[in-house]
């Protein structure tokens, strides 16, 4: 991937049946993981945070069509995955959408608008559902 101008961190692990449209326009963080059969359909950028987990049948696709144009003419808009991200099987990011930092979004999800950083999303459309981490809230009284 490197070779074709990829930016792959450090101890990223990319299994051999993830597919790249245009690599030069993906950028991988260290510690990041790329499941089997993920495709990065990169006619725009893809930016894939550090310590990300992208599960098996993930898929990114920046590109879309102008239905309001006789000829459809193709658009693109990047997707931005911060760090610390769980994206579990079988999820679909439309273009321009960027998931917070710390976030999962469950199986078979369909992501067409940003998600929020820490929570929890699922559906279709992928919404948030819960925090993440809940705080601990300290009941002690000295």
């Amino acid at each position: 991937m490197r070779s074709f101008g990829a930016k792959i961190g450090k101890n990223v692990l990319i299994r051999s049946t993830a597919k790249f449209t245009y690599p030069w326009k993906v950028e991988i963080g260290d510690n990041s993981w790329i499941g089997e059969e993920t495709i990065f359909y990169s006619l725009d950028e893809i930016k894939i945070g550090k310590n990300v987990a992208v599960a098996h049948g993930v898929y990114f696709n920046t590109g879309l069509h102008d239905y309001s144009k006789d000829n459809f003419t193709i658009l693109s808009n990047k997707i931005i995955v911060e760090d610390e991200c769980w994206i579990t099987n079988d999820v679909y990011i439309a273009p321009g959408v960027s998931i917070g930092k710390g976030t999962v979004v469950g199986a078979r999800s369909n992501v067409f608008k940003d998600l929020p950083e820490g929570y929890i999303c699922y559906g279709s459309p992928a919404k948030p559902i819960k925090k993440r981490i809940e705080k601990e809230h300290n009941h002690n009284r000295s």
